[in-house]
């Protein structure tokens, strides 16, 4: 499987809704199968899921969906910004965000919040640099200004990156899938022990219906 976009179903509803490219364009690019997108366009599939932009999002541009749409044999090309980032020099390096985009941060906590709740605080507040205090306040929805806020997307707003932003969701989402796991254990324990009390109270009675 080639590589694809980031979101590839919230982008598949978003060429969709905003393009005229044909079902088998929209699959091979997203790494869907061509009946998926049918059943995005007839609203069948993916409900509720956000339209998420692929030109905002740095993964296509305007031109490349022009001329795809003009050549229905043509295939959409993923754009991959520069990612030659060395992490060990991110993490050394402190966050500085330009005082023009730190009234910016709200609103992006907002728009992760909303889209991206598995996020944790410090994840979210690692992306665009505030504090777990803020994020959470947002979350809770207690900030003093929650009412004037209009949600972001932070990668728009170049408060971080595109990769910085996928590693994070991929780790909450790991995150997720364990404690999932973990629940599914205990309940599986908590339910054994309860059979095994059941079965010890069964054996009692027994035994005094023939001491009786």
């Amino acid at each position: 499987m080639s590589d694809g976009p980031f979101m590839p179903k919230a982008t598949a509803v978003w060429l969709v809704q905003n393009t005229t490219l044909s079902f088998k364009q929209i699959a091979n690019f997203c790494n869907l199968h061509e009946l998926e997108i049918k059943g995005i366009a007839d609203g069948d599939v993916a409900r509720g899921i956000k339209a998420y932009n692929p030109i905002l999002a740095g993964q296509l541009t305007r031109e490349e969906i022009d001329e795809c749409s003009k050549d229905g044999e043509r295939s959409l090309k993923l754009f991959k910004k520069n990612e030659d980032v060395l992490v060990s020099q991110e993490r050394k390096k402190t966050k500085y965000t330009p005082l023009s985009k730190r009234k910016d941060r709200p609103d992006s906590i907002l728009w992760l919040v909303k889209n991206f709740s598995q996020l944790s605080d410090g994840q979210i507040a690692k992306l665009v640099g505030s504090t777990k205090g803020t994020v959470s306040l947002i979350r809770k929805r207690t900030y003093w200004n929650l009412s004037s806020l209009n949600p972001k997307d932070p990668v728009i707003l170049s408060l971080c990156s595109q990769i910085q932003f996928e590693k994070a969701v991929e780790k909450a989402n790991r995150r997720v899938v364990r404690e999932k796991k973990l629940k599914e254990r205990e309940a599986k324990a908590l339910e054994k022990t309860k059979l095994e009390e059941v079965k010890v109270e069964e054996t009692k009675v027994e035994e005094n219906n023939e001491q009786e």
